[in-house]
């Protein structure tokens, strides 16, 4: 109790040191005022004595007030009774002004006298309101010095009056004086009050700050505070050897959350972060970046082995089994590593070698970690590509070529598939494995979709306008298309522009587009579009996950049996049993089957001997460019042609 009361002490003389060094102009002026009014009251050698005791005064407590200014250094015991002392004291000669002019027989000079204790006593209840040592002491002696001119001024024959006349103004005195107590606690109660208030509100943004820097199931730092993070140790190692970055990749965690449930996918995640957090040495940071993807960010992998090893013991501990209820769940991990140097010398391209890294990890099915290196990855498409790809659909660079798809008994062709081809200026003709991985990473599908289902619906249109029947047009669907409000909407507007042509178009859709989203909205837009007229087909059935399961769901048209199965018939025994059986599946389903990747006559010769109707494939012809699709069509159809050139001569 002593102890904390001498802190108190010391705490507020540091206070009240500077409060008063900060006031000398004001005191000199105010003392300088009162000897004036002093002299001018007949009373010039009592203000000049008490003037001059002012000045030693402040002579003594200047360096003793610029001492406690000094809040670094906090006082001494001694040192804060010498200013507790020197404040104290320096009240007497101001209030010794007051006691002088109340001894004057004139009225203005006595109400100066009033006036000055009176404003005394507003300023120490206002400065040093929160310092109760000083606040009482000093208005102690302000109240005491009312009192004394009081009594004066009625020993004063100039001022006769009828004691209980004096009686009622020392009564309104006290009043005046509770009533500034009672003001001043008042006071401390407000600024306790507000002090509550404002460390309640600090409190609550530390909690929003907090909250916007972590992940609330978790509780690791979020993408936000880990790309600071990796800002600073980036910095603070430049001249080391380097932090490195792994980014972890959980495999197989989506069939757990559709299978078992949101909780059973929170476990998982919860785990992995405790898991990490364990592995996770000193100064090392551990962070989740999005859904099922985390960070660890370390200074300790000083080598590419040791990042390795690093990155083999996450994955150990991450492959262990996770209790859920009464179930055992397991996750797979990919790894992809950054370290910092010549190839990833910046934040942005730590982060994104790391993701690079951890892309093709996932599609190692061996290792599942990769190092980011910069000569042996494939360069990332840059805004110069966007460009250059938005000119290309532009200008008609990139354009539709179709693929016949044929009836087997009769050779005769039902239909196509349009597949883009890119015209490049100097690089010539570019299949879509050169340039549709730049759309997908330049999220440029949607604008790539509505391209070419534009083109698509013109090149139907001047067929059928030449009095050629392409019959079943096909195009590959992408999922910003069909999981977008956007994609679905600017696709109908296309189809709308083009009504009597919805009969002869398809929309074939892979299954991996539901294991992407598991999306309501997909499902809705195969729907609507069926309901427009549109024909559905799902593609490279056979191969996607839960085939069956969607077989069973969706609203399809077609089923478009696997190039893989096709390529193994005649070599291995179980695709033909598959095929058969895909086959059976599509006549009880009452849709129709199409073959994709017929490329000899033995495969064609199976098919037909296993009932399949429709194939497509190189053995019938590559994809085409329009106006080839034309003339193989007045090929097939003489008369077609003949009714074309009539109206040409017309």
């Amino acid at each position: 109790m002593r102890r904390h009361l001498i802190d108190h002490f010391l705490h507020q003389s540091q206070i009240a040191g500077h409060i008063s060094g900060r006031d000398v102009p004001k005191r000199v002026a105010t003392a300088v005022l009162m000897v004036g009014m002093c002299h001018l009251a007949g009373f010039t050698l009592q203000g000049a004595i008490v003037g001059c005791c002012i000045l030693i005064l402040e002579l003594v407590s200047y360096p003793l007030n610029q001492r406690a200014s000094r809040f670094e250094n906090p006082l001494t015991f001694p040192a804060a009774v010498a200013v507790f002392g020197v404040n104290w004291v320096a009240m007497f000669p101001f209030l010794a002004f007051a006691v002088i002019l109340a001894q004057s027989d004139n009225l203005p000079f006595l109400l100066t006298g009033f006036f000055l204790v009176f404003g005394i006593s507003v300023h120490v209840s206002n400065t040093f309101g929160l310092l109760p040592l000083y606040n009482w002491s000093q208005m102690t002696l302000a109240f005491g010095t009312v009192f004394l001119m009081l009594w004066s001024a009625s020993q004063n024959q100039t001022y006769v009056s009828k004691p209980i006349e004096w009686i009622i103004a020392m009564t309104m005195v006290f009043v005046y004086i509770f009533n500034t107590f009672d003001t001043m606690n008042l006071q401390k109660d407000t600024h306790r009050a507000l002090e509550r208030a404002r460390k309640e509100s600090n409190a609550r943004l530390v909690d929003l700050e907090r909250l916007s820097r972590s992940d609330s199931l978790t509780g690791l730092m979020n993408r936000r505070a880990f790309d600071e993070v990796v800002q600073s140790m980036m910095h603070q190692h430049a001249n080391k050897q380097g932090v490195t970055v792994f980014l972890i990749d959980l495999d197989g965690f989506k069939p757990i959350n559709d299978s078992y449930g949101h909780e059973a996918g929170d476990a998982v995640l919860c785990a992995v972060a405790a898991r990490l957090e364990r592995l996770a040495a000193g100064g090392d940071r551990v962070a989740r970046v999005g859904g099922d993807e985390f960070a660890v960010l370390t200074a300790n992998a000083t080598s590419a082995d040791r990042a390795r090893a690093f990155a083999q013991n996450i994955i150990t501990h991450l492959r262990e089994t996770i209790p859920f209820e009464q179930k055992q769940l397991d996750v797979g991990v990919s790894v992809g590593i950054a370290r910092q140097g010549p190839d990833a010398s910046t934040p942005p391209e730590l982060l994104s070698g790391a993701d690079q890294a951890m892309y093709l990890a996932k599609q190692d099915s061996e290792t599942k970690v990769k190092i980011y290196d910069k000569n042996a990855f494939p360069v990332r498409p840059t805004l110069e590509d966007r460009k250059m790809l938005l000119d290309a659909m532009e200008t008609g660079q990139i354009v539709p070529h179709y693929q016949p798809k044929v009836r087997l008994d009769t050779g005769e062709i039902i239909g196509f598939e349009a597949l883009s081809r890119w015209h490049h200026p100097s690089r010539g003709l570019l299949s879509p494995s050169h340039f549709l991985p730049m759309i997908n990473e330049l999220a440029l599908q949607g604008v790539f979709m509505a391209h070419t289902a534009e083109m698509v619906m013109q090149n139907l249109a001047e067929m059928i306008n030449d009095g050629l029947d392409p019959g079943q047009v096909s195009i590959n669907m992408s999922e910003v298309t069909l999981a977008t409000l956007l994609g679905r909407k600017e696709l109908f507007e296309i189809i709308d522009r083009y009504p009597k042509l919805r009969h002869h178009l398809t929309f074939e859709i892979t299954e991996d587009i539901f294991i992407a989203r598991s999306s309501e909205l997909i499902r809705r837009s195969i729907t609507m579009f069926r309901r427009a007229g549109v024909r559905i087909s799902l593609d490279d059935f056979g191969t996607g996950y839960a085939s069956l399961q969607h077989l069973k769901e969706l609203e399809f048209d077609e089923l478009k049996l696997d190039t893989g199965f096709v390529r193994d018939l005649g070599i291995d025994p179980a695709a033909k049993v598959l095929v058969e059986g895909l086959v059976t599946i599509s006549k009880g389903l009452q849709v129709d089957l199409i073959a994709e990747g017929v490329e000899t006559e033995q495969q064609r010769d199976m098919l037909r001997e296993m009932g399949c109707k429709y194939v497509q494939g190189y053995y019938y012809g590559a994809a085409i460019p329009f106006e080839e699709t034309c003339l193989r069509l007045v090929a097939e159809k003489p008369i077609q042609f003949l009714n074309r050139e009539n109206r040409s001569i017309a």
